[in-house]
C-alpha cells in the first residue's frame, strides 16, 4: 500500500504574525542598504576625485552656454596664427603701443605669465592651471608677474585704476566687455595691434582680436591698473 508524505499542519496565528514581522524587518533593512549604496555611488568627493586631486568638471550654466554659442558664431576675426606664435614666444614687439608705466623687465614678466597659461580650459570660478575664468586669469597674471593685486571679479576690476580711451590703449590695460550683463562681465589684457589675451568661455585661455564682431560690439571700456614703473 503506497505511503504519502504527511501534510504540513497549518501555521498558528502566532506563527503567521511572527513571519510577517520577520519579512517586514528584512525588507526595511534591504531598503536602507540600497539607499546607502546609491548615495555612495552618486555623491562626489569633497576634495576632488581619485589620486589626481582634480575636481570633477563643472557644468556650464545656461547663460555661459549661450555666451559660448554666440562667441563661436560671431567671432569672425581670428588673429593670424603666426602673429599669435610671435606674441606667445615674446618675439613680437608692439613699439607704438608700449606702456611707459611698465618697465621693459615687468612687461617681459607679464608676457611670460600671459603665455604660461595659454590653452588652459575655462572653468567658472577657477584661478589655477586646471582651469580659470576671465577675472581669475587677469588676477593670476598680474600677481605672478609683478605682484599686482587685482580684485576677484570682472565687475570689481572694472572700478580700479584709471579710465583709458580706446585710441589710447597700451600694453597691460584691462579690457572689459558686456557678455552676460553690464557694465563688465568679461575682462582681458591688452597686448597691442588690437590683440588681447583672456580666458574665453569657448576656447579657454587664448588670444583674440578686438576687430572681431563679437568683441567689438560688446566692448565697454578699459582701465589702466599700472600707473608707474617699478
Amino acid at each position: 500500500m503506497p505511503t504519502f508524505p504527511e501534510r504540513p499542519k497549518p501555521r498558528s496565528a502566532y506563527g503567521r504574525s511572527r513571519l510577517r514581522r520577520t519579512c517586514a524587518i528584512g525588507c526595511f533593512l534591504l531598503s536602507i542598504m540600497l539607499l546607502v549604496i546609491d548615495g555612495c555611488g552618486t555623491s562626489s568627493p569633497r576634495f576632488g576625485s581619485g589620486e589626481s586631486g582634480v575636481d570633477p568638471p563643472r557644468r556650464k550654466s545656461p547663460r555661459f552656454s549661450r555666451e559660448a554659442q554666440e562667441e563661436r558664431r560671431e567671432d569672425d576675426k581670428k588673429p593670424d596664427p603666426k602673429t599669435v606664435g610671435e606674441v606667445v614666444s615674446g618675439t613680437r614687439d608692439f613699439r607704438t603701443e608700449k606702456n611707459t608705466a611698465i618697465t621693459p623687465l615687468d612687461q617681459s614678466k607679464i608676457m611670460r605669465a600671459i603665455s604660461r597659461y595659454m590653452g588652459v580650459p575655462y572653468v567658472y570660478g577657477g584661478a589655477d592651471p586646471r582651469g580659470m575664468d576671465c577675472s581669475g586669469y587677469t588676477m593670476l597674471v598680474y600677481k605672478e608677474s609683478i605682484g599686482g593685486e587685482l580684485p576677484r571679479s570682472a565687475e570689481e576690476q572694472f572700478h580700479i585704476g584709471t579710465h583709458v580711451s580706446f585710441k589710447d590703449l597700451k600694453f597691460g590695460d584691462l579690457l572689459f566687455f558686456n557678455t552676460t550683463g553690464p557694465p563688465a562681465s568679461h575682462v582681458g589684457i591688452y597686448l597691442g595691434d588690437d590683440l588681447f589675451a583672456h580666458a574665453s568661455v569657448s576656447f579657454g585661455v587664448t588670444i583674440s582680436s578686438l576687430e572681431s564682431s563679437y568683441y567689438k560690439k560688446r566692448y565697454t571700456g578699459a582701465r589702466r591698473v599700472v600707473s608707474s614703473g617699478k
